[in-house]
């Protein structure tokens, strides 16, 4: 809705650009994507739901202050035979809700994955206009390091890096810096797939009347890969960034599921799924039940409205 406070002319121009989005095809193929918009809103909610987790619930569960031992192992809708309270996933063995750490568990997946995404987005984008513009050795040397960590897998590279970064991080700082090496292991070994998209479009685009003209008034190198050549790319980037996000939540929490991921202080959804694992055949199906639902829901709803950008994103897709 405009905003009835800017003058005019301010209004005009939004309501036109509002206008022209709702008659773009982009719009369009979404409106007629029922795959598109249930995952948009799955996504919606759940990021929404971890982003205002401390107004939908009433206590932080993992602030030992509101733990309660008698609360532990309740089933889902049924009153504690101590307390009396009644919570709507259960808690786990230490009383905590499981609703809510399910939320603050979430924004440590949410926060992880998109800071690696972003970082391996920026690190890739720059090393793709580096080997694709300069070429020669710069680009054997880049793309030769790309094809050798393409021969190992992801989430290998991840724990490699992890575990090298955390060796030389300082004991006493290892609990408050695992959240930002967990981002950099992940970023390290997923800037590869972004590299090689921005080198592609870097030689198609290296090539063009506009480059050479930027050239030939002696325009900045750097600034022509900034300002003319990486607008041509971003559209491939922005839906590998997409799908990448889904896979870096699976990688966290996979390697938090390990054990090498997020510290217990700070637990994410795969440290969730872990410690739900242990009391899977006891009979508390509910602690791994529920994190497993929602780890599932995310990362599959991510993923559709990834393949589904890519496919809107593509003419010769559609």
């Amino acid at each position: 809705m405009a905003d009835t406070n800017l003058p005019l002319t301010e209004r005009a121009v939004e309501k036109g650009r509002w206008q022209r989005f709702r008659e773009s095809d982009f719009f369009h193929a979404f409106k007629r994507s029922p795959v598109a918009i249930v995952s948009f809103a799955v996504v919606s909610v759940l990021v929404l739901s971890a982003i205002f987790a401390p107004l939908i619930t009433s206590t932080n569960p993992f602030d030992p202050s509101t733990l309660n031992l008698m609360n532990g192992f309740t089933p889902p809708m049924e009153p504690n035979a101590f307390t009396g309270q009644q919570f709507l996933m259960g808690t786990d063995d230490q009383g905590r809700d499981v609703f809510a750490t399910i939320l603050y568990g979430m924004r440590i997946s949410l926060f992880v994955g998109a800071s690696a995404v972003l970082f391996a987005m920026i690190l890739g984008i720059v090393l793709g206009l580096i080997s694709g513009y300069f070429g020669g050795w710069t680009e054997t040397i880049i793309m030769r390091i790309a094809d050798v960590q393409l021969t190992f897998p992801s989430i290998l590279v991840a724990m490699l890096i992890f575990g090298i970064a955390k060796g030389i991080t300082p004991v006493e700082y290892r609990d408050q810096m695992a959240i930002w090496v967990l981002i950099l292991a992940i970023g390290l070994s997923d800037w590869v797939q972004f590299a090689r998209v921005v080198r592609g479009a870097t030689l198609v685009e290296k090539g063009k009347d506009y480059v050479a003209a930027a050239r030939l008034i002696g325009r900045n190198p750097w600034a022509i890969m900034i300002k003319h050549i990486l607008p041509n790319a971003l559209s491939p980037v922005l839906v590998i960034a997409t799908i990448s996000l889904a896979l870096a939540i699976i990688a966290e929490a996979t390697l938090s599921f390990l054990g090498v991921g997020a510290p217990p202080t700070q637990p994410s959804l795969g440290t969730l799924i872990r410690i739900g694992q242990g009391f899977l055949f006891s009979g508390e199906w509910w602690i791994l039940f529920f994190p497993a639902c929602t780890l599932l829901a995310l990362a599959l709803s991510v993923n559709l409205l990834g393949d589904w950008l890519r496919d809107a994103l593509n003419p010769r897709l559609r």
